[in-house]
């Protein structure tokens, strides 16, 4: 991703947070200024163009150092935040459920504390040696106690989560219901999508982290199998690292997934980019093993004339050298272009609970065992004759243990 694509991105993360963008301005150095980043002269330029346009927040897409915050601070007419914090902002505004709370709350904090050092000018520091430490340096101090307290109570909060969504799975995890992840870059699609195959109602939304806190819900495959499907957060190059570790409760679902449905914008020129930063966060929560459908969605926006040799090539490039990726589906979830082959993709990956076949009899009294195939597999062939009827039939393995107990 060059320069300009990042701002690009920059500029939706603005957008999301509700700003409008009156300017972007790009400084190209051979190095990182230590003092301000871009350097004194930028600097001033920035400050001009800022009081002209009278614009009220300068965004960086780079993350800034305490030292850089504040000098950039002292010259800037408006308030300054970096990309990182811009990211928090945006986390902290869609926290609907005390967990998501919690978890911007505790990175916020972490991407805090070490910049909270000389931070303002009543932090004033006397001198060198015992007995010469200024009151403002006491006052740092009881900030930096208060903030590692927060943190605590926040870790203990969120390990109480951590332990409720372990008994949760291991629940679920007794009843053989697969729990499929949707991962990918946000705004990939993954909420229209999630919507399409559960018929749920998340908020899907063109602004980036639409969905924040996570969303599972019941859905039927063709085989006549459940499966858990898992709404969560999207991805986005350079994720803070803060953000990671904090939404690693929420990001266990993606981890502990039997498949991961990755989605990708086929119609992004950045959806190799895209991918490759989505690989990276798995690989992060320990979750790059698992087996992937790469999902290539938002069809409808990819022309029709170069779509086969689009989709062809892209699917190809970014398969390869992932050995976790099997299987490549292209789908609109807007209009539900192939969700039927999405489906099957997903029917013949899981190998939680795997399909059999059987072939039994049922005595005529057998009315509950034939509705128990019916519901949960398919009847391949039924032949009935006086004592009952032959089944063909095609199962999960459980309800194959089920019927055995059943039928003798």
């Amino acid at each position: 991703m060059d320069a300009n694509e990042s701002l690009d991105e920059l500029h939706s993360l603005a957008e999301s947070a509700g700003a409008e963008v009156i300017e972007r301005v790009l400084q190209v150095r051979p190095a990182p200024d230590p003092a301000t980043l871009i350097g004194s002269g930028k600097v001033k330029e920035l400050a001009d163009l800022a009081e002209a346009s009278k614009a009220d927040v300068i965004l960086f897409d780079h993350d800034l150092s305490g030292p850089q915050l504040r000098n950039l601070e002292k010259v800037l007419p408006g308030k300054v935040l970096d990309r990182t914090q811009l990211i928090l902002d945006i986390f902290a505004s869609r926290a609907r459920t005390r967990e998501g709370q919690l978890q911007v709350e505790l990175a916020q904090l972490n991407y805090l504390l070490p910049r909270l050092t000389g931070r303002g000018a009543a932090m004033s520091r006397l001198g060198g040696g015992i007995g010469t430490r200024g009151p403002g340096e006491t006052k740092l101090e009881t900030d930096r106690r208060r903030i590692r307290l927060r943190l605590r109570n926040i870790e203990k909060a969120l390990e109480t989560v951590r332990s409720t969504r372990r008994i949760q799975r291991g629940k679920r995890e007794s009843v053989p219901l697969a729990t499929v992840a949707l991962a990918g870059y946000t705004n990939a699609g993954k909420s229209t999508l999630f919507n399409r195959l559960t018929g749920a109602e998340v908020l899907a939304d063109a602004k980036m982290f639409a969905t924040l806190d996570p969303t599972v819900r019941q859905m039927t495959l063709p085989s006549r199998r459940r499966v858990l499907l898992s709404d969560t957060v999207g991805f986005i190059r350079n994720l803070p690292t803060t953000l990671v570790k904090a939404f690693r409760a929420t990001l266990e679902e993606v981890a502990e997934a039997a498949l991961i449905l990755h989605v990708v914008d086929a119609s992004s020129a950045q959806a190799e980019a895209q991918t490759e930063h989505v690989l990276n966060v798995l690989a992060e929560i320990e979750a790059a093993e698992t087996p992937q459908i790469l999902v290539l969605n938002k069809l409808d926006q990819v022309p029709g004339e170069a779509r086969s040799a689009l989709l062809e090539s892209l699917g190809n490039r970014l398969i390869a050298g992932t050995g976790a990726m099997r299987r490549t589906v292209a789908v609109s979830a807007r209009t539900g272009e192939n969700l039927d082959e999405l489906h099957a993709a997903i029917d013949g990956m899981l190998e939680l609970d795997q399909l059999v076949q059987i072939r039994l009899h049922l005595p005529a009294g057998g009315g509950a065992a034939l509705h128990l195939i019916h519901e949960h597999g398919r009847v391949l062939e039924s032949r009935y004759d006086e004592t009952g009827v032959w089944v063909l039939a095609e199962v999960p393995q459980s309800i194959e243990r089920r019927l055995s107990k059943r039928v003798k």
